[in-house]
């Protein structure tokens, strides 16, 4: 032990050296800048201001000086020991311009330039009394830039006035008040004016001020009112064109719906006039027919003689791109020729290829070594009838085989199509609408699937649905399906597998023939896409009801004996939910750490006794608890490892509590880095004799299995490969009491680690 802490020691004292030896490369004369600090002295502002005023002034110095890692600077390190590469490619020119970081030298640091930044800053923050000095602290070849900073007083909002004029401009203005963000009291701040101005803009084009802009509005600023204090009068400049303080309405309306940029027609429709559609208010110039005129008059909001306003002008452009039938989506506004306070308005719209085929070979790998690769064509017609319908079919082929473990031979193959049929709108006997910016649409599918377990077992699977999916906005979207229709049936069970149904009789529900029919709701809410928040959410919950009103009317209750069929086959009755709760905290930079939630839970009723097998839950695996192979997890305290068949059989639940968390860093160039902690199991509803432990109770919390480990994430923009190396922390189906085998941990032991380290290949992060 102490000739290895000496050899770190030794390793990480020439790691040090190397680092401090980073100036002997700088150019001569000059000093390497290790940055600045800034110092706010002024007793007339209190302890907790002077360091929040620090903090945002500190952000405001450039350039910003190398990074450091526990006060060393690893990337300068790593820049000077590359040399100047010979030729612009090559292993030394990425590690220095990818991986290194040239010097940042006291030459290329301007301080008046700064100290002017900081003082400027402070003024527009409220603090009209600035005064900034700055002094630099060199020692040896490092240099650091000292800023002093004394604010005075901050000037606070003592008033706030809004125009008193007649004109219906200064009267939009002021009723804009009543959501403004200048408040008595408030501290003056140059920003805030800026938003506020923005916003009272943003009010003024939803009452038809098209030609407005921020810039039209001026705050005058009296800092004369008093003791730190400023009034503030806000108004509109006298020096703006006559059409800004204008409410136009909407006069024509034309649509070209199959324009083109390289070819691009005139605005005006005078001559010619083939292929002219007049349909209610809009002018469609569409020569060649492509489109039913109806599809632009429940896409687009405006009508003629409408007030313009900024909702239905963005509502408009949103339908468009969303009905994913045109490449490019422009619009514009003139001013009518024949009224001056009216606008004409030009959608003109570049078309997808109509048809198009894709094909896509993919290759996977997971947990239970499972390797394998996938064919998939997809033919899509983007227009089929005219009215931006997409009808999409797709045929799939695959082929997985476990190249190693117990299950090696009993390769897995599978073919099937899919056809389904998109309408960007709602289909239903009654009139529904949906006023988001987001075209609902209505989707009807049917597929087919075969499934061959060489030497085992096929199945084969049949499904359609009929549904609707819309968004109220860009964070919530809905999907209800009215009717979900999965038919599997069994074919060419071997003796092997039969006869092991009749020593596991679990194994028997895989070849069940199964019938489920029934809604299907699913809502989904995020706000991920707020990139600059601290904290970002996601979150679907979903509900899943079979067979109920088929099962009432026929009197279904199959513990009583009265199981009922539908076309000779039992169908299903049941209810599931599940809930799938995330929550993103970013820590800095690209720094964040992940966590999720899964609860899930169904029940068996009336025709049922359980929920169906592919519906049950499932654990374990590259997404879920990477410590464990896929779908091998539980349920509860049972271990399928234990069951004398010849391979292990997929484990299910009826109920599923998940919880992961992950740290998710950059190291370098495309590599990121995580460190993960996954814990949960499943569980039966009922409890089942061949199946000791499975049934969930009140200690359910002492049967949770954990596992942890560390990960690679290569983000190639386009995809990210991840390698995940986990091992469990906690097996729940040891005896209480040895659940937890940390101190069985033992690395450098080739049985541990062939019974416990789980490598996980995939795409895409787990969650």
């Amino acid at each position: 032990m102490k000739k290895r802490f000496l050899k770190y020691f030794l390793c990480l004292l020439v790691f040090v050296a190397y680092s401090c030896s980073n100036t002997k490369y700088l150019p001569d004369g000059d000093l390497l800048y290790t940055g600045g600090t800034v110092k706010v002295k002024d007793s007339s502002i209190s302890r907790r201001e002077r360091k929040s005023l620090e903090k945002e002034l500190k952000t405001l110095l450039r350039p910003k000086p190398n990074s450091k890692i526990l006060g060393l600077r690893p990337k300068l390190l790593i820049y000077n020991l590359a040399g100047e590469p010979k030729k612009e490619k090559g292993f030394r020119h990425w590690l220095r311009t990818k991986v290194g970081e040239p010097p940042v030298l006291f030459s290329q640091v301007d301080l008046n330039f700064n100290a002017d930044i900081l003082q400027n800053y402070s003024e527009n923050r409220g603090y009209f009394k600035t005064i900034v000095t700055v002094d630099s602290t060199r020692r040896g070849k490092r240099v650091t830039a000292d800023y002093t900073v004394m604010p005075g007083k901050q000037y606070k909002i003592k008033s706030v006035t809004f125009p008193q004029d007649s004109s219906a401009l200064e009267q939009a203005i002021t009723r804009t008040s009543d959501k403004t963000l200048l408040k008595a009291g408030n501290p003056y701040d140059l920003e805030t004016i800026k938003i506020e101005r923005t916003r009272i803009d943003a009010r003024l084009k939803e009452e038809g001020f098209y030609f407005f802009s921020p810039d039209f509005l001026k705050v005058q600023v009296d800092s004369t009112v008093g003791s730190y204090q400023v009034d503030l009068l806000v108004k509109a400049k006298e020096e703006m064109p006559a059409r800004g303080s204008r409410v136009f309405t909407i006069n024509n309306i034309y649509v070209y719906p199959n324009y083109s940029l390289r070819r691009q027609q005139r605005d005006s429709i005078k001559g010619d006039t083939s292929g002219i559609v007049l349909y209610k208010d809009y002018t469609i110039i569409d020569k060649q027919k492509l489109f039913d005129p109806r599809i632009f008059d429940r896409t687009l909001y405006f009508r003629k003689y409408d007030v313009y306003n900024r909702t239905n002008h963005n509502l408009s452009l949103n339908r468009l791109v969303n009905l994913g039938t045109f490449k490019f989506v422009k619009n514009q506004f003139k001013v009518s020729p024949d009224n001056e306070s009216a606008l004409d308005a030009y959608y003109y719209l570049t078309p997808l290829p109509k048809k198009s085929i894709r094909v896509e070979v993919l290759g996977k790998t997971n947990s239970a070594n499972y390797t394998g690769t996938e064919l998939n064509v997809n033919w899509s017609n983007r227009n089929t009838f005219k009215g931006a319908e997409l009808l999409n079919v797709s045929v799939f082929g695959g082929l997985e085989a476990q190249i190693s473990g117990q299950n090696n031979g009993y390769n897995v193959y599978r073919i099937g199509s899919e056809v389904s049929l998109t309408w960007p709108r709602f289909i239903s006997p009654f009139k529904l609408q949906s006023s988001s910016g987001f075209v609902p649409k209505t989707k009807t599918t049917l597929g087919y699937e075969f499934q061959k377990r060489e030497q085992l077992y096929s199945l084969n699977s049949f499904k359609g649905s009929f549904g609707y999916l819309w968004k109220e906005n860009v964070r919530k979207e809905h999907q209800l399906n009215v009717t979900e229709i999965n038919y599997v049936a069994p074919s060419l069970v071997t003796d092997l597998y039969q006869q092991q149904v009749n020593e596991n009789a679990t194994l028997g529900k895989v070849i069940e023939k199964q019938l489920i029919f029934g809604p299907t709701y699913a809502f989904t809410y995020t706000n991920t896409m707020l990139t600059a928040k601290k904290h970002t959410f996601y979150f679907k919950g979903t509900l899943d009801i079979a067979g109920t009103i088929t099962g009432l009317a026929l009197g279904a209750d199959v513990k009583a004996g009265k199981e009922k069929e539908v076309l000779g086959v039992p169908f299903s009755q049941f209810i599931k939910m599940e809930s799938d709760f995330r929550h993103y905290m970013k820590l800095g930079g690209e720094t964040v750490l992940a966590s999720r939630l899964i609860v899930g839970v169904g029940y068996g009723y009336g025709n049922s006794t359980a929920l169906p097998y592919i519906k049950q839950f499932f654990i374990g695996g590259t997404n879920s608890i990477r410590a464990f192979r896929a779908r091998s997890l539980g349920p509860g305290t049972y271990n399928g490892e234990n069951e004398s068949s010849d391979f292990l059989p997929d484990q299910s639940g009826d109920i599923k509590l998940e919880f992961n968390t992950e740290y998710r860093a950059k190291l370098f160039s495309i590599v990121k880095g995580a460190v993960f902690m996954d814990a949960g199991n499943i569980w039966l509803m009922q409890k089942d004799p061949e199946k000791a432990g499975a049934e969930f109770s009140k200690k359910f919390l002492s049967e949770i299995a954990v596992g942890t480990g560390v990960g690679l994430r290569f983000d190639l923009s386009f995809l990210v490969l991840r390698t995940d190396l986990a091992f469990p922390l906690r097996k729940p189906y040891l005896p209480a009491g040895q659940r937890w085998v940390i101190d069985d941990i033992s690395f450098g032991s080739g049985s541990w680690r062939k019974e416990n380290l789980i490598f996980n290949l995939a795409i895409g992060y787990p969650f």
